[in-house]
């Protein structure tokens, strides 16, 4: 069985930074692209990154373009989310989540991947 835990989500508030962790079992992390969404209240859940399995590509959304940086320890099993610059839109539910191949096609939608984790909660005050 895939499970997914995130953690390291919390409040902050605006220019701040948060470091978002990915932790993997039952799956080796190494052999798959990963990716980052978030989902605000009330709204649909968008992508944020996604990091291919040697880390060697990465995609990121215009919204977090340069703020955000997706990274992963595959001797670890974890993948992580480098938040830095935080903004009030920031605010959401942060979900990790699994792509079922090594290298990213698209990366950009929800429905291409398999495993999600309980997601974590961010929360940027103005």
């Amino acid at each position: 069985q895939v499970q997914l835990v995130e953690s390291g989500g919390g409040l902050v508030q605006a220019g701040g930074s948060l470091r978002l962790s990915c932790a993997a079992s039952g799956r080796t992390v190494s052999n798959y692209a990963m990716g980052w969404f978030r989902q605000a209240p009330g709204k649909e859940r968008e992508f944020v990154a996604a990091i291919s399995w040697s880390g060697g590509r990465t995609l990121y959304a215009d919204s977090v373009k340069g703020r955000f940086t997706i990274s992963r320890d595959n001797a670890k099993n974890t993948v992580y989310l480098q938040m830095n610059s935080l903004k009030p839109e920031d605010t959401a539910v942060y979900y990790c989540a699994s792509y079922p191949r090594r290298t990213i096609v698209s990366g950009t939608s929800l429905y291409e991947y398999d495993y999600w984790g309980q997601g974590t909660q961010v929360t940027v005050s103005s």
